[in-house]
């Protein structure tokens, strides 16, 4: 039998002071806690008024980990009932400052693995010891080089992985004790942290090419080993990896990359949204995405997959798209274009003036888009004559600047809404306030990754699919982007986050249903709803 103190600071297995008087005596915690029995409610309105007692958000975030470390039943009660204030503490944007402090505010690993390329023979070891036992379904990896709005954190990074985590548990409702995080330490190119005699991950320049693929190769072995069941989720890889590890793996196992795919969905699901607002068709817009990073690149992606699902050839859909990157429009001839970013290049060709397309002005006045989307992480670059020129020529312009932090937005809502005149259809990647402009209140949907990676992979999980494919990411766009209402005034494209429970409930039975009509799971499953109401885990003692 473990002693008191293992079941104390064990926080799967601890209650506190809720420990019933039967239990405390089975499990030898007499005389280790207070009197008193709390139900988990007493609980959580005390931890709440000490959460609320602190002033800054890093301290509230301080606060919240140091519960999830205690007691993770408690934390995701407390979670469940503020979800809108706790999400952008937990997870973006105030991760970002916690992930600047990491090895400042070091005190725990928080059951995560952090795997070194230079010790790659103790993969497994590492996998196991940080699973310490437990039934893993969901991984969530991060090499932490392309941590959007942030650029190569490091070892620093793997905040990320254990924040989406809290995410998937409070929004779908995973197990927490069958997940795990991953830092996957190759180095850093971040010199202020190599520069840092704190910085806690390997001290040399990140390594890539040969030895890092072997590294992921034998990393996906060693999960696939000890977690068969698992969904394996990549997150915050950089450009010159994040396509190529999910196109290798993608067809092969149950694998998600949620900044090319995850991305791509919210951001589909907005634009459906947004045309169900202006009853257009999505075979009808020109669309310009202005940052060409995996993130850029991976909404494109899953737009044209919409559009080729709606009859048009690869050829015909690709017509439709616009990349710019700090070059300016992208054509065949740019120099040192990504495998992405190679499928939706334009001909020079198609313009008298190409030359002159080498920043985002130009290419609006050039191209006249309809849906212009932002993950750039250029501050103020969609401007007040941007956006007036591409309004000029569109009667609902669909306008998403995405990049985050706040400090990074290509625009304002509140902007964005005035310089139209009201009729721009607006997301954001940060959360955004209502917007009153005569006499309307714009609510603006917030294109946040959280909206739609719990549902599809728990769905998936519930499920027990092989993979996820496009036809099951395009359902669960669909299920997102219908859940607006398109005929009230000032209607957001994208649910609120105060709905985020109830929504991804529905992706993931949209998803479950996907996978079971394909003929995807391993099981033989029939009843989708049944699926995931059976996995689903809720924070009760």
């Amino acid at each position: 039998m473990k002693s008191a103190q293992e079941i104390l600071k064990n926080p799967f297995l601890n209650k506190g002071t809720a420990f019933t008087y039967e239990e405390r005596k089975q499990l030898n915690l007499i005389g280790a806690l207070p009197s008193r029995i709390q139900t988990l409610a007493e609980q959580a309105t005390q931890a709440y008024a000490q959460f609320q007692s602190k002033d800054k958000l890093l301290e509230k975030r301080i606060f919240l980990m140091n519960l999830f470390n205690t007691n993770r039943t408690l934390f995701y009660y407390l979670m469940g009932q503020h979800i809108v204030e706790f999400m952008p503490i937990v997870y973006d944007p105030v991760v970002a400052e916690s992930i600047e402090q990491y090895n400042e505010l070091f005190l725990q690993p928080q059951e995560a693995a952090f795997i070194s390329i230079d010790d790659p023979e103790q993969i497994e070891n590492a996998l196991n010891n940080a699973a310490s036992g437990r039934n893993i379904r969901l991984v969530v990896v991060t090499d932490a080089e392309g941590i959007l709005g942030m650029g190569d954190w490091g070892v620093n990074g793997v905040d990320i992985a254990v924040g989406k985590l809290m995410v998937y548990t409070a929004a779908a409702g995973i197990d927490p004790a069958q997940v795990l995080p991953v830092s996957i330490d190759a180095g850093t190119n971040n010199q202020k942290l190599l520069n840092n005699p704190l910085y806690l991950g390997n001290r040399h320049q990140r390594i890539y090419g040969e030895r890092y693929d072997k590294l992921i190769d034998k990393f996906i072995a060693a999960v696939q080993k000890l977690f068969p069941e698992s969904l394996l989720h990549f997150e915050d890889f950089g450009r010159s990896n994040a396509a190529k590890i999910l196109e290798k793996y993608q067809d092969q196992i149950l694998t998600f990359n949620d900044d090319i795919q995850g991305t791509g969905i919210v951001v589909l699901a907005g634009v459906l949204g947004a045309l169900n607002i202006s009853k257009e068709k999505i075979t009808e817009q020109r669309f310009l995405t202005f940052g060409a990073g995996t993130a850029g690149v991976g909404i494109t992606q899953q737009l044209m997959d919409k559009l080729m699902r709606q009859g048009l050839s690869a050829a015909e859909a690709r017509k439709h798209f616009y990349l710019v990157d700090k070059q300016g429009l992208l054509f065949e001839d740019t120099p040192d274009l990504t495998p992405g970013q190679k499928l939706f290049v334009r001909s020079r060709d198609e313009f008298a003036n190409s030359n002159e397309l080498t920043n985002l002005a130009a290419v609006v006045k050039a191209i006249h888009p309809t849906v212009m989307i932002g993950t750039s992480t250029q501050p103020g670059t969609f401007t007040e004559a941007i956006v007036k020129e591409m309004a000029a020529h569109t009667k609902r312009p669909v306008i998403f600047p995405l990049s985050n932090p706040t400090r990074l937005a290509e625009a304002k809502a509140a902007d964005l809404i005035k310089w139209t005149n009201g009729r721009a259809l607006v997301a954001t990647g940060i959360p955004a306030g209502d917007v009153e402009y005569q006499g309307v209140t714009y609510q603006i949907g917030q294109a946040n990754n959280a909206l739609v990676y719990p549902g599809v992979g728990f769905g998936a999980i519930a499920a027990a699919a092989k993979v996820i494919n496009g036809e099951t990411l395009s359902a669960a766009s669909h299920a997102l982007g219908g859940i607006v209402d398109p005929d009230q005034p000032g209607a957001a494209v994208l649910p609120p986050v105060a709905k985020l429970q109830e929504f991804s409930q529905t992706i993931a039975e949209v998803v479950a249903q996907s996978v079971i009509d394909q003929g995807l799971s391993k099981e033989k499953l029939t009843d989708a709803k049944a699926a995931v109401a059976q996995a689903k885990w809720e924070a009760k003692y």
